[in-house]
């Protein structure tokens, strides 16, 4: 920010940066550093530290950091140029006189500061039409409906705009010129040149900035009135990809929790921040645009997204996915069940139920493995659409080990051959293409030997099929078969296994999908030695190995997931999955590969 050779660039240059952060943290001199508790969130071992040769910050808990500017600005919540005065004069550094600013800037800044004061005012009139009017009482009705009452209001600012045209319009013009109303976007002019209000008949929410001004509304339709949800148009003082509702408020709890939810709407804030959640935020809208994610990133890195369950707020969440990951974010998706939004959820369900789930979040690429395994992954072609759903997600990811276990995990949800998977991509990227082009037959994954061998012994076996049909359907942690890429063949060979019949291949096809009637076929005319026993126990413990490397993944995911409240080794919770853990390796350490 400090442009070499200006007064910026001077104070930088000559500030003790020591001095400055030790006016709000107590510093201890540690090798040739200073270390101390961070002020950006809760911490009881000192992780902050001070680099005097430098001029440097930063956090090794919460990893925050920059130089003296961006210190003061986040602990005064400032900006740029504050920050730098600020300095200046702790520093006895003598601040010059303002340069004389054109008249075009000087009407530029008289503007905006008559745009926040108005805007000030608007919300205020706002609120009192809500406390102090007929019409208001229906709309305080309407939201103690929705589970608000009257301290939730006040939080919020909440205001109503009444249905009269010109209401706001009428209150304001006895101070402000018509011009500068149609600016402020609070008044709109209809064909006849004449001004009315913008907001009529609606529940207002004031949007402010990072420092709390009101500048814009969004305006809930009372009845069936159209659009539902109407915000205010771009203005000097706002640009709606610039702004984040309720971040204004948010910000200390960003930074102590170090996690950001991100909602769709003013209500689903409103909930989540009345059951607990201080640090939420919305996008105000479906459409996350990319300053809204850098201006988030002042805060923290890691993002939790909520948005509605619908088939718009999925579409909504895919979109926020892909900027989030190219910027590098740790994001998890909370899906709620269907037909509930956050705030519907909350009211239904219970702040604690919310939190729970918000809680156990799913990390992002397990939500959208899940989105893609909601499609027909019975042929090829199918997968091949699946991964190209997936593909853009994966191109945008910027690490290429977290592109390695995206591969992997592809690969074993989707029962997609990893190598051939993993070709395919590295084409794609090399390329730049945002979609995997390749033969539809080579998404298949081959069904590995054992798996292959055991169809054939259910088909053939006619001394042990039924004990061998008890093991496949008696594994340990569930049926030993679910997952292979033989699944539904040993699903319908089983099923005639139980009814007493001895599996018919042909009539058996006719009830499978294309894929696998052929995979059936040529399982059953693969040449084989007579089967024993001996052997069906040797392809049985393959599966069994399988199955315990997957639940040990599973359990070392829950162990890395656990909240830091219950993170340590004498927790009930962490115990359990630490012992589950070692049987799980003793059990493997059993097994042959």
């Amino acid at each position: 920010m400090a442009e070499a050779g200006s007064f910026a660039d001077r104070v930088k240059q000559q500030a003790d940066i020591v001095r400055v952060i030790g006016e709000y943290v107590r510093l201890k001199k540690s090798g040739q550093n200073f270390t101390g508790l961070c002020p950006f969130h809760a911490e009881k071992t000192p992780s902050f530290a001070v680099h005097p040769v430098k001029q440097i910050y930063h956090c090794f808990g919460c990893g925050v950091g920059g130089d003296v500017f961006k210190f003061v600005m986040e602990m005064d919540k400032c900006s740029f140029p504050e920050a730098v005065r600020a300095v200046a004069e702790k520093c006895g550094i003598p601040v010059p006189q303002p340069r004389e600013r054109s008249p075009e800037e000087r009407r530029e800044n008289q503007q905006r500061a008559a745009l926040v004061e108005m805007h000030r005012e608007a919300a205020a009139f706002f609120a009192r039409q809500l406390e102090a009017t007929a019409e208001g009482k229906a709309a305080r009705a309407y939201l103690e409906d929705r589970g608000l009452d009257a301290e939730a209001i006040a939080r919020f600012g909440l205001g109503y705009a009444p249905s009269a045209g010109d209401a706001l319009y009428r209150h304001l013009k006895q101070k402000y010129p018509d011009n500068l109303l149609e600016v402020s976007g609070l008044a709109a002019r209809d064909p006849s040149g004449r001004l009315y209000d913008r907001f009529r008949r609606r529940i207002v929410f004031p949007i402010a900035n990072e420092s709390g001004k009101v500048i814009a509304f969004g305006g809930r339709a009372l009845g069936d009135d159209l659009p539902k949800y109407l915000n205010s148009p771009e203005t000097p003082i706002y640009s709606k990809s610039n702004v984040l509702y309720h971040l204004d408020r948010a910000k200390e709890a960003l930074r102590q929790r170090d996690f950001a939810v991100l909602v769709e709407g003013y209500m689903d804030v409103i909930g989540v921040a009345r059951a607990g959640v201080a640090n939420v935020v919305a996008s105000c809208g479906t459409s996350l645009a990319e300053p809204q994610v850098k201006l988030l990133g002042h805060f923290t890195r890691r993002v939790v997204v909520n948005y509605d369950p619908d088939v718009a707020g999925q579409a909504a969440t895919e979109r926020s996915l892909a900027i989030l990951l190219e910027q590098g974010y740790d994001v998890r998706v909370l899906a709620l069940p269907a037909g509930s939004d956050p705030d519907k959820f909350i009211r239904e369900s219970g702040a604690e139920a919310y939190r729970k789930l918000l809680e156990a979040a799913p990390a992002y690429v397990d939500y959208l493995i899940a989105r893609a395994r909601q499609m027909d992954l019975t042929s090829a072609e199918g997968k091949l659409r699946a991964v190209n759903f997936l593909m853009p997600y994966v191109q945008r990811i910027p690490n290429r080990l977290l592109r390695s276990e995206w591969a992997t995990r592809i690969a074993q949800q989707l029962r997609v051959d990893e190598p051939v998977l993993r070709e395919s991509l590295r084409r794609a990227a090399a390329e730049r293409r945002s979609e995997v082009k390749t033969k539809p037959e080579l998404m298949a994954r081959a069904a590995r030997p054992a798996e292959r061998r055991l169809v054939q012994m259910l088909i053939e076996a006619e001394g042990f099929r039924g004990r061998l049909a008890a093991e496949l359907r008696a594994g340990g942690a569930g049926e030993l078969y679910r997952g292979l890429e033989t699944e539904r063949i040993f699903d319908a060979l089983l099923a005639a296994c139980e009814s007493g019949e001895r599996p018919d291949p042909a009539a058996l096809a006719n009830a499978l999908p294309d894929y696998d009637r052929r995979l059936l076929f040529e399982i059953a005319f693969e040449p084989a030695a007579e089967p024993t026993w001996d052997e069906a126990e040797s392809c049985l413990r393959v599966l069994y190995r399988r199955q315990a490397e997957a639940e040990l993944a599973a359990v070392q995911k829950q162990i890395e997931s656990q909240p830091a409240a219950v993170a340590n080794a004498a927790s009930n919770e962490m115990r359990r999955l630490l012992a589950r853990k070692q049987e799980l390796r003793r059990r493997l350490a059993e097994l042959p590969h």
